[in-house]
């Protein structure tokens, strides 16, 4: 599987590539699992551009992707856009339209009762587990672990040099991860290196302009459906020569 990721908490500074707008995002989401994507993950914005876990924001965002594609659609519940875990889970809960799944990380306080929040509601929960932060042996403790949807692996480390060896720390301090699948990725200068890490290991991945504005060669991207594009073709060579 490889999964696209619109936008993340990129804002316009970022380039008008960025998708922030529900229309926006929902032509970019087909455009990308036309050419092969088969998940996506979105952040849905408010009005000035910021991530939101508004009930009014998280409807028009996936009624306009879901408008048209058909494949699931999951989105970030990430403490950034609602600091306080309280009012994360109030939210959770509010929603009136719902995603497929939601990514929750495991290192953020409140992660265990917005989990649970969204397990209640029938979402399903991809858990974030972050190099550099705890969130792997949190992870491991939690009675949650085995009715998650899959992991996601986050490489944080941005070095292209180094990348790969902080994701193989990271995948060997997940162990089993309670026998769920892992989705497994990096961000910025570590995007590419760990795709193809990816494809090796032949575990599931994602790419798209949160993780990444540049191709592999270092040019610009000119949208997530060239990055899947690029995505898939670094995917299966990788996956060849393992």
């Amino acid at each position: 599987m490889v999964q696209v990721c619109l936008n993340g908490v990129r804002g316009s500074g970022d380039g008008a590539v960025v998708p922030l707008s529900p229309g926006a995002m929902a032509d970019s989401a087909a455009e990308a699992v036309a050419v092969g994507a088969s998940d996506i993950h979105v952040h849905p914005k408010s009005p000035c551009g910021k991530d939101t876990l508004s009930g009014k924001a998280v409807a028009a965002t996936l009624e306009e992707i879901r408008s048209q594609v058909r494949v699931p659609v999951g989105v970030t519940t990430g403490a950034w856009a609602e600091p306080d875990p309280e009012a994360r889970v109030a939210r959770i809960r509010e929603w009136t339209v719902l995603p497929d799944h939601a990514s929750v990380n495991w290192h953020e306080p409140g992660a265990e009762e917005v989990a649970a929040a969204l397990l209640e509601r029938g979402v399903g929960v991809e858990a974030g587990v972050w190099s550099g932060t705890d969130g792997a042996a949190r992870f491991a403790a939690s009675p949650l672990g085995p009715r998650v949807l899959r992991v996601l692996a986050e490489v944080t480390d941005p070095d292209p040099d180094s990348a790969k060896d902080t994701a193989r720390q990271l995948l060997t301090s997940l162990g089993a991860a309670h026998g769920r699948p892992v989705l497994l990725h990096g961000e910025d200068g570590g995007a590419w290196p760990v795709l193809r890490l990816a494809g090796r290991l032949g575990l599931a991945t994602r790419i798209g302009l949160e993780d990444t504005l540049v191709l592999p060669d270092g040019r610009r991207a000119v949208s997530n459906a060239r990055l899947v594009v690029e995505g898939l073709a670094e995917y299966g060579r990788a996956r060849r020569s393992s």
